[in-house]
């Protein structure tokens, strides 16, 4: 069995909450590493939201070109609206992958668009933020995945520490 390996591109983001949040989104769900372009995060970065720690676990790295970050076994895959794009219920991810989000208040460029396995978008009226794209992308990922873990001890190992609560599979006392 192949091991399933997610990147994740930033294509110039905008505030430092969405990086934190998409970050939280990577730890979550296994990514293996987040790149960034352009200055705006950076001059932000000290009102981090990374309420997790997730850069502890998970290289968040500035690049000149997310291009040239694509891990050499992976495809390319935009998320963004752009017309020609594959509804993303309808798409089937690739084993790696490399998803590129475009920024809050712009697009991924069309070179980029251009080198793509393929370009999918989140059927939503309207656009999400940045964040928002990114869980729905990783989620559907994990929700298609054949290879998802599940059971008590996924949920003991993260659930918040002051959450001991269990579902009580015996039939309700209503006397």
């Amino acid at each position: 069995m192949s091991v399933s390996k997610v990147t994740i591109g930033l294509c110039d983001p905008k505030t430092p909450s969405n990086v934190g949040a998409v970050m939280r989104a990577a730890g979550c769900y296994r990514a293996d590493a987040v790149f960034y372009t352009g200055s705006r995060y950076d001059r932000a970065t000290k009102f981090q939201t990374d309420t997790k720690n997730r850069r502890q676990q998970i290289p968040l790295t500035a690049v000149e070109s997310l291009l040239d970050q694509q891990p050499d076994s992976s495809q390319l895959v935009c998320v963004e609206l752009v017309e020609g794009a594959t509804p993303l219920p309808e798409f089937q991810h690739p084993e790696c992958a490399f998803y590129v989000f475009g920024p809050e208040d712009g697009t991924i460029s069309q070179a980029i668009i251009d080198c793509a396995a393929a370009v999918v978008y989140v059927p939503t009226v309207g656009c999400m933020n940045l964040a928002a794209t990114v869980n729905v992308l990783l989620y559907d990922r994990l929700a298609k995945s054949t290879h998802t873990v599940t059971g008590d001890g996924l949920i003991r190992q993260s659930r918040d520490t002051n959450n001991r609560v269990r579902v009580n599979r015996e039939a309700p006392n209503n006397s």
